[in-house]
This record gives structure tokens, sequence and C-alpha cells, in this order.
């Protein structure tokens, strides 16, 4: 069933500052809604025409200004005879004038071809916040209302400028902070993701139809054949796995890889981290032990966002704080995306570094030969070979010297590639929101095809088919309730 929202649209103007806060070359005033351009016409004093005659997708040079109440005639009728009559003449002249704001563009972009659907004006003024501040407070004094959190975004999606899929894709390129997620959530802005889920949609909808004929018009259609019934949910289901599976490298780009850094004490966990970073972020010593709480730090690595986390080295202690450290890294070791196991290749062979530990069945390693400067050139490959043979198929070992940066763009290279870095290959799933839609949908489906292998009645496969088809509505906005769009687009910016 598809949810209509035009009824909930709101003849409200609303205006917002679009652009961050802070000093700027430029900052812009948007407005959008039905007054949008004669609040623009207030305030604008151009060369020529008022702004209420420009033509649509249009930009004109001209002053902002705050309309002086005795000065406007619209205004100037809200004014009390009384009061306009006792006005002392000297300030009557002086109010009669308008307030300057600043030099600004006004850009015109009339309904229904704007980013809204609306009327929309955009200021675009000199970007201090000053400037903005006194711009918007005049926009909203003169016939526009503040606007709330993604509202101009939401106004777009009523308005069927996008879907709600896309929608959110423009929150996600917003705070995109890896060129990989930008990628990402490009092509779901420009509706990959919803291509792919109205083809699933309506391929449901299609043995939908057909079992529904055959139940109405029983005499006249015959029941779909049972083989091509199955065919068709299996093909629905496939198609929707294959976007659940999507979701593990679709999250990596939306939040970051977690990549902690594992070892026992002193053998350079931190000096990797500050190589990774390119600057000292973690202290440094020769004392066993330094590390006692976890360190995280953001980078970016072949366009995929990296949490690197240094934990405390592992070892047995009696000291209860560097003991709560190391329970700690084994927590953050279970938790995390990829596993940097260090080991201090200058010692290789000594009792306290025999062997490679292992660590959880479900982290993925890399074994980091730290430290390999200090290791003659003859023994590098015998050291790599005895810890493949510890790790057995698939293992990955790098050697590396995070004191003078040796092996660091290979070991950048090995995360990247375990982390699956190309994004470019196919439609990824990055929202947890669409993940459990997805599984909701894929939940029907395969009861659809149990009630298909134990020759239920018909109406029943039409229940579960229907109830996949909404949950996937849920993905675009087509099911979605008015409670799920305010919590959506409660997590935008007020400018967007």
């Amino acid at each position: 069933m598809t949810i209509d929202y035009r009824f909930q649209e709101s003849q409200d103007t609303i205006a917002a500052i679009a652009t961050p806060i802070g000093s700027a070359g430029i900052g812009v005033i948007r407005v959008s809604g039905p007054s949008a351009l004669a609040v623009a016409a207030k305030m604008f004093r151009p060369a020529k025409k008022s702004a209420i005659d420009y033509p649509t997708h249009t930009a004109h040079h001209g002053s902002l200004v705050r309309p002086s109440i005795l000065g406007h005639p619209e205004l100037r009728r809200r004014v009390h005879p009384e009061l306009r009559r006792r006005v002392h003449p000297e300030l009557r002249r002086r109010t009669s004038d308008d307030e300057p704001i600043d030099d600004v563009v006004l850009t015109v972009f009339r309904a229904p071809h704007s980013y809204t659907g609306e009327d929309v004006a955009e200021f675009s003024c000199h970007g201090s916040m000053a400037v903005l501040k006194a711009a918007l407070s005049a926009v909203l004094e003169f016939g526009a209302r503040l606007a709330e959190p993604g509202e101009f975004t939401k106004r777009a999606f009523l308005n069927g400028k996008l879907d709600l899929a896309q929608a959110e894709a423009v929150n996600d390129l917003i705070r995109a902070r890896t060129d990989g997620a930008r990628r990402v959530a490009l092509r779901q802005l420009d509706g990959d993701l919803s291509k792919r889920v109205k083809q699933i949609s309506d391929r449901i909808l299609g043995v939908i139809a057909a079992i529904e004929a055959a139940i109405d018009f029983p005499e006249d259609v015959h029941e779909p054949d049972p083989d091509w019934v199955k065919s068709e949910i299996e093909g629905a289901r496939e198609s929707t796995d294959n976007l659940l599976a999507s979701f593990g490298k679709g999250r990596i780009f939306r939040e970051g890889l977690r990549v902690v850094i594992a070892g026992k004490v002193n053998v350079g966990k931190s000096s990797l981290l500050n190589a990774l970073l390119r600057h000292a972020r973690a202290i440094v010593t020769p004392i066993p032990g330094t590390t006692r709480d976890t360190i995280e730090e953001s980078l970016e690595i072949e366009g995929i966002p990296i949490v690197a986390i240094d934990t405390a080295g592992l070892r047995a202690t009696d000291d209860e704080l560097e003991r709560i450290g190391v329970e700690l890294a084994h927590k953050t070791i279970e938790t995390a995306d990829l596993a940097l196991m260090v080991l201090d290749a200058s010692t290789w062979g000594e009792e306290t570094d025999m062997g490679i530990p292992k660590l959880t069945e479900n982290t993925p390693i890399i074994v980091v030969l730290n430290k390999i400067d200090l290791v003659p050139d003859g023994f590098h490959e015998k050291l790599i070979d005895e810890c493949l043979r510890e790790l057995g198929q698939g293992g990955r070992v790098v050697c590396a010297s995070a004191a003078f940066n040796i092996g660091i763009e290979q070991l950048e290279r090995e995360i990247a590639s375990m982390a699956a870095a190309n994004a470019g290959e196919s439609v990824i799933v990055s929202n947890i929101r669409h993940r459990q839609s997805l599984q909701s949908a894929s939940d029907s489906l395969n009861h659809a095809l149990a009630t298909t292998a134990s020759s239920e009645m018909i109406d029943l496969l039409s229940v579960d088919l229907t109830a996949a088809r909404n949950s996937l509505g849920l993905i675009t906005g087509e099911t979605a309730t008015e409670d799920l769009l305010d919590r959506i687009f409660s997590e935008f910016c007020i400018g967007k």
C-alpha cells in the first residue's frame, strides 16, 4: 500500500542558513514555500524589476535590506494610525529608510523546478555570521519561519522530487568523510538502490497480481503455475539477499573500518599508530605498559574511512590499571573489523615472542612484523614463512618498521584490500535501516517459499508477499509512517 503524504504539506514558508557556521567567502540563506518570492521582493532591492517577476533559475545582483516599518506600505498598514501620528517627524524620517544588510545575489527557483518542488529564493551573502544572522533575522521577520532539521529535503520528498532512500543519501553525502563514502552516497542519490529495490518489488507484485486474479476470478483465471511462482519468489529473495550481503562493505564506508592494533608490550603498537596517522598521537616510551587505555583516531586509506585503535599490551600483570587496559584490549579486538597483530621481529625466536597469539576466530588479522630494520635482510623471508605456516591459508604478513616508516604503504594496501575497497562495482547498502527492511523482506519471502512447499492455501502466499513488498516500501518511503519520516529527517542539519 502506498501512503500519500501530500495532504500533510504545510503552507508555511521556511528559511534557514544553508551553509556551515563560520567565516567564508559566501553564505547562503535559503527560503522555500508559497511566499518565498514575496518575502524576497520585500527585502531585495534590485537595479531593475521586482524579485516577484523574475523567471526561474536566474540570478540577480542587488541589496538585501530590512524594510522600515514606517517606510514599507504593507507593514505601515499594520501600525496603529495614532502611533504613526505621535512619532516625532525626525524619527519618522529616519525610520522610513530601509536598513541595509548586505550586497547579495538573489537566485530564484520557481515551483516545481526547484530542490523542494516549491518556490525557492536563495540569498548569497558575504559569509560572516554577523551578516547571515542579520539576513536570516530579517527574512523571519518579514514572512518566513525557521526551518526544522531536514525540512527542505523532507519537502522535496513529499513533493516527489526524491524518494526516501535518495533523501537519506543527501544526508550521507553531507557527512561523507572520504571519497569512497562520497561515491557510495552519490550512487544512492542517483537512485541506484531505489531502482534495484523497485525491480524486486515489481517482481513480487507480478506474483501477487497473478494470485489475486485467480482468487477474485476463479472461473476465468487459473491459479498460476506453482513452479513459476516458486521461481519468481526465489529470484526476488536472491536479489534481496545480494543487497543484504553488501551491507558489511557499505557499513564500512558509512561508519569506518574499525582496525585495532594489538600485540604484546613494547612491540611498537603506538609507533605504528603514529606512522599510520603521519603524526605523533600516541605516547611512545621504552617503558612496558605505557598505554593503559584505548586510543581511537580517524584516518583515510584509499578512500576508506578508518578508525584506528591503539590498545594496551597483551600480558599478565598485577597492576590493576594495566589489567583493566588489557581486558579492554581483548574486548576491542573481539568487536573490531580487523586486527593488526604486531610482533617484534627483532626478538623473534625468544620464548616471549614465539608463535602468533590467537585472538578470535571472528576477527581477521594482518600480522605486522615490526622493527624489521633490526633484522638482517636474509632472515626476512624466513620470518614471513614461519608466520604464514601458523596463520594458514589466506594469512597476511607485512614487514615494517614504524619508527622509520618502512612497510607502512604496503600495510595500508593490505588494509584496503581486506576492506574490499572498490565501491564502484555494484549497489551497496550502507544504512542500517535499509538493512533491517531488506532482512524483513527476505524473511517474508522465505516464509512464502515455505508456504509453496507445504501446498497451503494460495491466499496465505499473498499475505507473505505483500508483507515483503511493504518492507521494501519502507526503503523508498512508499510505506513509511509519519513517525519514521520525522525520525529520519530530524537527523539532518537545519539548512538541508
